[in-house]
């Protein structure tokens, strides 16, 4: 069976998910992007998401790798409520060893989802 060319067109990326301070929780901006990908995840059966949390410096290496985690897991557990299986889903923290932007911190706290091949 051959995808339609519209699903062929449905982004498997998307803007980073941003988090407030020390938070893990999902801000309402951010639902209709991660409702967005779910939907073209179930079009495309054979597609797999990496979830990658992150942090901004403040804290200790431990403490940020555990809350960089937890982003990856509130954004991997809402799209699996919304129908995503989640052998399809992985998640990974990278704590604050990515940053975004060195004088921005709030761009560092953030789960950003990649298209793995």
């Amino acid at each position: 069976m051959t995808e339609s060319p519209d699903v062929e067109l449905i982004p498997l990326t998307m803007e980073p998910v941003y988090f407030e301070l020390d938070s893990t929780t999902l801000m309402p901006a951010f639902r209709d992007s991660l409702t967005q990908l779910a939907d073209a995840l179930r079009k495309r059966p054979e597609a797999r998401v990496s979830i990658t949390g992150h942090t901004c410096e403040l804290g200790t290496t431990e403490y940020n790798l555990a809350l960089g985690q937890r982003r990856a897991s509130v954004v991997r557990d809402y799209l699996r409520r919304l129908g995503v299986e989640s052998s399809r889903l992985s998640t990974l923290s990278y704590g604050e060893e990515r940053p975004l932007s060195a004088t921005v911190l709030e761009k560092n706290r953030r789960a950003e989802v990649q298209w793995l091949h």
